[in-house]
């Protein structure tokens, strides 16, 4: 099991067994370099023996409050095992960081696992009437051998509605991921389990009533994490694209720290996706250690099949994280702050507005729905984007648990039902299931707020935080993300619209943190990673596709010749098709046959 995943901690692997208990780790050092900080951890006690993925940022805090515990250590491992054995899983309470961990109590012979709040860090597991497998890769469970390689079919559908698959499911039947921001523990065959932590509990008690007060906080809270996330025994770096999430990452870095802070940019001859100029912009005004790595778009392609091979499960995204997080991992970097996570907190994406837009015209959905079925029967079938509208027409309120969904499709229900037999055109996903369980808590919260509450709970943590943990990782890159802190999160949360809905990309953010941002940086076109796949996947990638394609069109719930003739219309021109919906089949296909699933 460790040996599937031995990228993820290259600088020590360490083994715990005794009775029925099996603990195995890998450890990628960052805090505390000295092998006395090796896991498997034991405590003083020698009762509790822990295995622990992640960072504690504020482990020096929690340690303090930790009177009578004889550290031998100083690393965040120990601090957190000695919280345990004080508080047990209240402990969880007090840390400000990202993990997944296991302790196994050797006297009551009870397993306790956690993850979270956010689910920076993945935990996957698997129970049957004999067993409990665990591990931070679908791969390390399946490399066991205790699980069936067979796919889930409910998980398929959540993953061509969106590209990656949410909780509770894996793209294994049998295998479970824990729920971020929550604890499970195991004993003599019961299994308890609650959460700690949820991104829609209401919360009072924040000063949001004075527009000066509210850019005063952000600030303040942002440099907090900023600061927490620098916490390291060995050299951070930041990723630098320029835009304004990444911009301000480094800002901050350069006023928390007296030490100079290592940025990274990729860079490109081509102009249409060269955004060094920006980088270079935001790098000499905070001064700091700059490397520009030179790229060649085509390197996306020449990395595609490694990119593949990192998956520990399949996503539509990512070989953009993987490219990127091997090209700084080389320049010697083991830590890197990210500017992920600012477009949900502070509405950058297009349908924070789509969404106010359209509660303006909340009476619709006070239409009876068979009414409202007639008029939008009219609009044309043809593409996905008039089949996205037909369905926010008729969805049966205007909260955000019926429309997020549907803003986040990458394949209708419609064209899901008529390529597969994974729900015959009317689906209801995991993730439509986990917002409507929330519908109350959510309606507490301001309407940008709750789009962002909906993207923590979908597309952030399923498709962007697992992207980014997987590909970083695949390469021994610890990533850290500033705008997925909770203390900021729960204050942006409660943010009313009249001060967060952007007059310009991300005002309130910017306006928070003047004068630090360049206007050059705030006011310039958004850019991204937008390289040239759909013809890459018609011209260079055609055969590797095709071959792919064809043998998905033989699984059994797929519908093969309408697979086929989907591709052909692709080939062909058909620009109701994007090149995303043509890749989550040939990913699909690659994964299945790479890992042997059924």
């Amino acid at each position: 099991m460790t040996d599937a995943m031995c990228h993820r901690g290259p600088d020590a692997t360490g083994f715990f067994t005794e009775g029925p208990a099996s603990l195995g780790h890998l450890r990628l050092s960052i805090i505390d370099l000295s092998t006395a900080a090796n896991q498997p951890f034991i405590d003083n006690s020698g009762r509790y023996v822990m295995v622990f993925n992640g960072e504690i940022y504020n482990y020096q805090e929690v340690k303090a409050g930790l009177s009578g515990y004889a550290f031998h250590t100083s690393s965040d491992t120990e601090v957190l095992l000695a919280a345990y054995t004080k508080l047990g899983p209240a402990c969880l309470q007090l840390l400000r960081g990202f993990f997944a961990l296991a302790i196994w109590d050797r006297q009551e012979r009870e397993l306790f696992i956690a993850r979270d709040r956010m689910g920076v860090k993945p935990l996957y597991y698997y129970i049957d009437d004999q067993r409990c497998v665990f591990a931070s890769e679908v791969r390390s469970i399946l490399a066991s051998g205790y699980v069936k390689r067979k796919a889930d079919l409910a998980a398929l559908a959540d993953y061509f509605s969106y590209q990656s698959i949410g909780y509770p499911h894996s793209i294994i039947e049998g295998i479970r991921q824990l729920e971020a921001g929550s604890w499970m523990k195991i004993k003599n065959g019961v299994v308890t389990r609650e959460v700690y932590w949820d991104v829609t509990a209401a919360r009072n008690g924040f000063d949001i009533t004075d527009p000066g007060r509210i850019k005063g906080k952000i600030r303040e809270l942002m440099l907090q994490s900023v600061r927490r996330r620098l916490v390291s025994d060995v050299p951070v770096g930041a990723f630098l694209s320029g835009g304004i999430d990444s911009s301000a990452v480094v800002a901050l870095m350069a006023e928390a720290s007296d030490a100079t802070p290592n940025t990274f940019t990729i860079s490109f001859e081509e102009k249409e996706y060269d955004e060094s100029p920006y980088a270079d912009i935001v790098a000499k005004k905070f001064r700091t250690n700059h490397t520009t790595i030179l790229l060649k778009p085509t390197v996306f392609l020449d990395e595609l099949q490694a990119g593949l091979d990192a998956m520990d499960i399949p996503s539509g995204d990512g070989i953009n994280t993987y490219v990127v997080s091997k090209a700084i991992a080389r320049q010697g970097m083991r830590v890197a702050l990210s500017g992920v996570g600012g477009d949900e907190l502070f509405a950058g994406y297009p349908f924070f507005n789509s969404y106010l837009q359209l509660r303006k015209y909340g009476f619709w959905w006070g239409i009876p729905a068979g009414l409202r079925k007639g008029p939008t029967s009219l609009l044309p079938h043809r593409t996905g984007k008039q089949d996205r509208i037909r369905q926010l027409l008729r969805a049966p309120s205007a909260g955000i648990a019926d429309f997020y969904p549907v803003f986040r499709q990458i394949l209708t229900p419609a064209r899901i039902g008529a390529i597969t037999s994974l729900g015959n055109g009317a689906l209801d996903t995991a993730m439509h299931q986990q917002l409507m369980a929330k519908k109350a808590s959510l309606k507490h919260f301001p309407l940008l707020s709750q789009v962002s509450a909906a993207e923590y709970l979908g597309y952030t943590q399923h498709t962007l935080l697992k992207d980014t943990d997987q590909m970083s990782m695949a390469v021994s890159l610890e990533v850290r993300e500033p705008f997925f802190d909770q203390d900021l999160v729960e204050y942006v949360l409660a943010i009313p619209d009249e001060y967060k809905k952007p007059t310009y990309p991300k005002s309130l953010l910017v306006e928070s943190l003047k004068p630090l941002l360049p206007d050059e940086i705030v006011f310039r076109k958004k850019q991204g990673f937008v390289f040239p796949w759909n013809t890459w996947l018609r011209k260079d990638l055609y055969s590797f596709c095709d071959g792919y394609i064809r043998n998905m069109a033989t699984r059994p719930f797929i519908h093969g010749d309408q697979l086929i003739g989907y591709w052909q219309d692709f080939l062909k021109g058909d620009q109701d098709i994007r090149w995303t919906e043509i890749w989550l089949f040939v990913v699909l296909e690659y994964w299945l046959e790479k890992n042997h699933v059924e």
